[in-house]
């Protein structure tokens, strides 16, 4: 009996962990997604970042899995969504860049995260 009790205690502690310190789960609400054929511009961050523009209003980073050395320079790149048109977290897309030898690199995202209205006028005030 004081094994299954124990058990229950374990479990509960397991269950309530992540509440307890504060990382509450991320729900569905919390997630902002786009579809990938809605994206109409892009820009490069660094070698390992790129934005990607929606609407004026909707620009989502997407964080790349490793550099791409080839993004920089690029005039267009491609998303590719795995399985379906929506972007919603890392691995659910891949950055597909031109690359002048090796034809077409694939750079799998690992992270999206729409932009704040003032990270989005702080980006633009950078590039202009």
């Amino acid at each position: 009996m004081r094994l299954l009790i124990g058990s229950a205690a374990l479990c509960a502690l397991l269950v309530a962990g992540p509440a307890l310190a504060g990382d509450a789960p991320k729900t569905k609400s919390d997630r902002s997604c786009f579809r990938s054929d809605d994206v109409n511009g892009f820009t490069v961050v660094d070698d390992q970042t790129v934005d990607v523009t929606i609407t004026p209003k909707n620009v989502y980073r997407l964080t790349l899995f490793a550099p791409s050395p080839d993004i920089d320079w690029s005039l267009r790149i491609g998303i590719d969504s795995r399985g379906r048109s929506w972007v919603c977290q890392g691995y659910d897309a891949d950055i597909v860049v031109p690359a002048a030898i090796t034809g077409l690199r694939r750079y799998p995202v690992t992270e999206v995260r729409k932009l704040t209205p003032e990270e989005i006028a702080a980006s633009r005030k950078k590039k202009g």
